[in-house]
């Protein structure tokens, strides 16, 4: 029997039944907005991780996690008459049409604009439209629609790139770089007062500035620290059988010890140093 190539409407159709009161699935029935929020954002988490590894048999799937999860908001809204999975379609495909002008001549989606445009060009009519949706939804100011619950480091960025909107920045990273030693030093001077809401403050600054220079840089901040964090894992396992084939266990280990098994983990695991 050949398998059935399921359809975007037998996915809302098999939301439906997970949600039926009385045939559906118990766990789901029970969850509403705000339950589903830590699964949706772990399944994003785990979709940016297959694509970091490159593992791309993976992320057909975590996409389908991730499409899930909108199916399942859409689901609620429906049932409380609030929106439905059409009113997202056509909320995004209005927005997106809207914000890409030099695209789709006219507002139609099969209308073509002739001639090229630069990526500057393209950038700044973003902004130029974005403002004007800020403005028709009554959010006064630059920052006023930057969502207090991003990740820290991601809305640091974001906070950071809508205040070059106005040319408040710095000019280049070798400026940046230069103000991080200076909050390195105002840290030191905190921590010698030992005053522990000034420590907060100066470790703060540190890190908003770090995010600073990572944009300087053109990187991301938050796949930056991701990617660290995965080469001090790597490492540390690394440290973990070494010790255990010698018999012995970290915790067994002096500080020496350790920093010749660090150092040996670093060549086997290569990469930066």
């Amino acid at each position: 029997m050949k398998k059935p190539v399921y359809t975007a409407e037998d996915l809302l159709r098999v939301m439906t039944r997970l949600r039926d009161p009385v045939a559906g699935c118990p766990w789901d029935v029970r969850q509403d907005f705000r339950s589903i929020v830590p699964s949706t954002l772990e399944e994003c988490y785990e979709l940016a991780q297959a694509i970091e590894q490159e593992d791309f048999g993976h992320v057909a799937e975590e996409l389908g996690d991730v499409l899930f999860q909108v199916v399942f908001y859409a689901e609620l809204g429906r049932e409380r008459d609030l929106f439905s999975f059409a009113t997202i379609v056509d909320s995004l495909t209005a927005k997106l049409v809207r914000r890409h002008p030099h695209v789709f001549a006219d507002g139609d989606i099969e209308g073509v604009v002739t001639g090229s445009v630069d990526v500057d060009a393209v950038k700044e009519s973003w902004e130029v439209i974005k403002a004007g949706e800020r403005k028709a939804k009554s959010l006064e100011g630059l920052m006023a629609d930057v969502p207090v619950a991003l990740p820290a480091l991601p809305r640091a960025q974001k906070l950071q790139k809508r205040a070059t909107r106005v040319n408040f920045d710095w000019p280049d990273a070798d400026a940046v770089l230069a103000k991080l030693d200076e909050e390195i030093a105002e840290l030191r001077e905190a921590m010698a007062r030992g005053t522990a809401a000034d420590i907060e403050a100066e470790m703060g600054d540190i890190l908003f500035t770090c995010t600073n220079l990572a944009r300087h840089l053109g990187l991301d901040a938050e796949s930056c620290l991701r990617r660290a964090s995965a080469r001090f894992e790597q490492r540390f396992m690394i440290m973990e059988k070494r010790a255990a084939a010698a018999d012995s266990s970290l915790e067994e280990l002096s500080p020496a010890a350790l920093d010749e098994l660090w150092e040996a983990a670093k060549r086997v695991a290569g990469g930066p140093r």
